[in-house]
């Protein structure tokens, strides 16, 4: 099975190509640029590097959040694109589970993805790898960092942080004398590669039906929202 993936949640961008679970290619840009610039034409490019067509794509894998609401937007709008033009069904996937496939390999640890939501928040989800298979110990969140440290203090397991809040959690942890590891650079960041695992034994969806997941409402909605309570 061809699985064309996309990764578009955060400030990199990626797409990749994975066939039966095995990574054919993939192509991935951290250079400002606006996904929306961007990521159908890296998508365009890695098929035909490979002489294939959307034709010999099963189906497109896509993260759909939580993220950037953005990136989030761009990534299920591309994947729908892609969906209609090739008449091929979609994969949505949470992005936090498509991000602990980074940790693979690392079964003594709670892998753990963190997003920086901003507000005193990261986006997380707790996750741990049993041989291949990948275990979820926690619902999509977002948390604070004191919730996060609260909850590992009940623990005595290491924690391995990936994502672009890895950071913040990493060095809270360190400053607790909590047990963590931080993803190395190649590892850190969100990739496509991890968009198709999580989606592999999914079913697949007709494009059309595919949402984002936002977790939380956008900032403009919640200055709406004040705004609407304030005139009330």
């Amino acid at each position: 099975m061809n699985i064309l993936a996309i990764e578009s949640s955060a400030k990199a961008a990626s797409v990749a190509l994975c066939r039966d679970g095995a990574l054919m290619a993939q192509y991935f840009q951290a250079s400002g640029l606006t996904h929306s610039r961007t990521l159908l034409k890296m998508a365009e490019n890695l098929l035909a590097d490979l002489e294939l067509t959307l034709r010999d794509v099963d189906a497109v894998a896509v993260a759909r959040g939580p993220g950037s609401f953005t990136g989030v937007r761009i990534g299920v709008a591309a994947a729908k694109g892609l969906c209609w033009g090739g008449d091929i069904p979609a994969i949505g996937v949470s992005t936090l589970e498509a991000m602990a496939w980074q940790g693979q390999g690392r079964e003594d640890c709670i892998i753990c993805p963190a997003m920086d939501a901003r507000r005193g928040q990261i986006y997380n989800a707790r996750f741990r790898f049993e041989g291949e298979k990948l275990l979820r110990l926690t619902e999509d969140r977002a948390v604070s960092l004191d919730e996060l440290a609260e909850e590992a203090k009940k623990e005595k397991n290491s924690y391995f942080f990936v994502g672009d809040g890895a950071a913040l959690c990493y060095n809270r942890f360190l400053a607790e004398g909590l047990p963590a590891r931080l993803a190395p650079p190649p590892l850190l960041l969100q990739t496509a590669w991890g968009v198709a695992m999580a989606a592999r034994g999914r079913s697949p969806q007709p494009g059309d039906d595919l949402t984002p997941n936002y977790l939380r409402l956008s900032q403009a909605e919640r200055e709406r929202l004040e705004r609407l309570k304030d005139q009330a």
